[in-house]
């Protein structure tokens, strides 16, 4: 029997292979950024690279950019791939297929908290806290504790993935393959079409998504608004 591989559809992939591109990428900076600057539980013998931390901070707006398509995405688009209002119900079924699916929707939504955390915290921070060795600022060890948790999400959204998926899964993520209803040829009459919903009234599909999710979703972008304004007032 043929196996086939599963696909995903182009803008996912676009906006999912972006945000992870940064994000990791983030990730491996703030360990330098600490390891540079901090060190105080336990570092690596990395090069000192004093300019560490503004690249560190470049991957991170770069990922703060990004993120809020990625999670409207997420939120209607791939909301079934999320947390639904039945699945602390079909965790009681352990060991099921169900159990593994409903397992790889948590960990898809704990992905999204975990970066919306790690994202708002980083732009609480103040560029010039750690060359002048102040290490002991609250919005610097909140940050810190984002970067145990992003790691520890990303790495149960790619084990799950792989348990759910396989490796097919994976690598359906990274093909460039797209079929003809997903060009990019046709994305400016998709966004017609959801301009002119807006005009019709569309906001109020809105409200419609399950009750878990909504407030989700308002939580994050509201945070990620959050994190331009409180800095403003700096």
């Amino acid at each position: 029997m043929k196996l086939t591989r599963p696909y995903q559809p182009l803008l996912l992939r676009i906006l999912h292979g972006l945000t992870g591109l940064f994000v990791v990428a983030a990730i491996l900076t703030a360990f330098w950024t600490y390891d540079t600057y901090d060190g105080r539980w336990g570092r690596i013998p990395l090069p000192s690279y004093r300019e560490i931390e503004g690249l560190h901070g470049t991957f991170g707006l770069y990922s703060l950019l990004i993120f809020p398509a990625f999670a409207l995405y997420a939120f209607h688009r791939g909301y079934k791939r999320l947390i639904q209002p039945d699945s602390f119900a079909k965790l009681l079924q352990v060991g099921k297929p169900i159990w593994w699916y409903t397992l790889n929707r948590f960990t898809n939504t704990f992905v999204l908290l975990a970066l919306t955390f790690a994202l708002f915290t980083g732009k609480m921070m103040n560029e010039t806290w750690l060359p002048k060795g102040e290490l002991n600022h609250a919005w610097y060890y909140a940050h810190l504790s984002a970067w145990v948790i992003i790691v520890v999400a990303i790495a149960l959204h790619l084990l799950i993935n792989s348990k759910v998926g396989g490796v097919p899964l994976l690598l359906s993520m990274l093909s460039w393959q797209f079929r003809e209803k997903d060009s990019p040829t046709f994305w400016s009459g998709h966004v017609s079409q959801w301009w002119l919903g807006i005009r019709q009234g569309f906001w109020s599909d809105w409200f419609q998504s399950p009750l878990t999710l909504f407030w989700l979703e308002i939580l994050i972008l509201l945070s990620i608004l959050a994190a331009w304004i409180i800095p403003l007032f700096k």
